[in-house]
């Protein structure tokens, strides 16, 4: 098969490559926390709005369809227009989408505001956006770098997801989610000024914002015929389930099931984020020297075993810290193994749609995991099925990506689609 090629324009080339690295580090650790608000005030809606686990986790999982919609979307235009344009406008989303709900906190507009909205924002400024823009940025460290740039979004729960559950516990969720609105304001005027071309670069750019040689179709066609994007889709989606679906949603309800003090509760959480911290910057370097599919096939077996803990937490809060060591080392760290394969097997000049693409997957996934955990809790009272359901896909996942060929010859081209 020839190679796909869609000009690509991208201000980001124009600023040192690590500074972009560290920028996307910031957008991610902001939008990201935006994301967690749900789960933080699960609780304190139900008993204050009245709502049901199940209804405020169908709020989450319409999030995450609009991810999946809009994700392959963003990922198109990011192949096209780059990194400043699409950050800055899912910045902005976001904010309107969670200034909607904070001004009127009705059902509707919690629909409304946090899952269209907001799930709108949070598809533009997302991983996948951020894997892109930083593999068509490096050809060596390339993996150290992804790795880097995405762990923005454990890092950022690590240091807000504690504040937003303080400003819960002592002033109201209102003004929590205000805050957190005011911030991605401020992030989209600083990623806009910070990744600005230089003066007259914008001109010697014109062509690139021609339309792809290639029709989108082709493009679809040639990712949907290609087996190796199929494994990395659905073992991304099982990520999602298992991830966004299970423990960022269903987490700190479940802590508070077993009798967990919120503030305790979130400083574990916070913990399993800071060494999710360090399992990304790992698994980033692993990927630039190891076999790739044994990698991430390795992490999802792992993962699978950090659920049959969480299923022996009682009332220990000794086990609850041991779930988060082993999750946190092995969450967010698929996310550097999954990037390089789809640059170097699908090609670096579609990786923005193929991760868009991926990236939907994911957040299906997290949609069907998000909703399952608050039907299965309200359908039993308890939060063990989840947990079977967790380990159970998690070892599937790794089964399949254990498929996966490592190629990668020193002097592969990896802007080139395998044939």
């Amino acid at each position: 098969m020839t190679s796909i090629s869609a000009p690509t324009r991208d201000s980001t080339r124009h600023v040192n490559p690590w500074i972009v690295v560290w920028l996307c580090f910031s957008v991610l650790s902001i939008v990201m926390s935006a994301r967690q608000v749900v789960a933080i005030m699960t609780d304190d809606w139900t008993r204050t709005l009245g709502w049901s686990k199940t209804f405020i986790s169908s709020g989450q999982s319409v999030a995450l369809v609009m991810i999946a919609i809009v994700a392959p979307i963003a990922g198109n235009l990011a192949d096209r227009y780059g990194a400043r344009l699409m950050l800055t406008v899912g910045l902005l989303v976001v904010a309107a989408g969670l200034l909607i709900f904070a001004a009127y906190p009705i059902a509707a507009l919690y629909i409304i505001g946090y899952g269209l909205v907001g799930g709108v924002g949070f598809a533009t400024a997302n991983m996948h956006l951020i894997s892109t823009a930083v593999a068509k940025l490096f050809t060596e460290q390339r993996g150290l770098a992804t790795g880097i740039a995405n762990s923005g979004a454990t890092a950022g729960q690590f240091i807000t997801v504690p504040l937003v559950t303080a400003g819960l516990a002592y002033i109201s969720w209102r003004w929590s989610i205000l805050a957190v609105a005011v911030v991605c304001l401020v992030m989209a005027a600083v990623i806009w000024v910070a990744l600005k071309p230089p003066a007259g670069a914008d001109a010697g750019d014109k062509e690139a914002l021609a339309e792809p040689q290639e029709a989108l179709w082709t493009r679809l066609k040639f990712l949907l015929t290609n087996p190796t994007f199929h494994i990395l889709y659905w073992s991304f989606f099982i990520c999602g389930v298992t991830t966004t679906g299970a423990i960022e949603t269903h987490f700190l309800p479940y802590a508070a099931f077993c009798g967990f003090p919120p503030v305790p509760a979130s400083g574990v959480y916070g913990a399993v984020m800071a060494i999710n911290l360090a399992g990304m910057f790992l698994a980033g370097w692993l990927t630039d020297r190891v076999n790739r599919p044994l990698l991430l096939g390795s992490i999802y077996i792992v993962r699978s075993f950090s659920f049959l803990v969480l299923m022996q937490v009682g009332t220990s809060y000794e086990m609850l810290i041991l779930f988060a060591f082993i999750y946190g080392i092995f969450d967010y760290s698929t996310v550097p193994p999954t990037a390089s394969l789809a640059a170097s097997h699908l090609g670096l000049k579609i990786m923005g749609l193929a991760m868009g693409l991926i990236s939907g997957g994911h957040a299906l996934g997290g949609a069907l995991g998000s909703f399952m955990g608050g039907y299965l809790f309200d359908l039993f009272a308890r939060y063990t099925e989840m947990w079977w359901a967790a380990f159970g896909t998690a070892v599937l996942a790794g089964i399949m990506v254990f498929f996966l060929k490592e190629d990668r010859p020193v002097k592969r081209l990896i802007w080139a689609p395998a044939s």
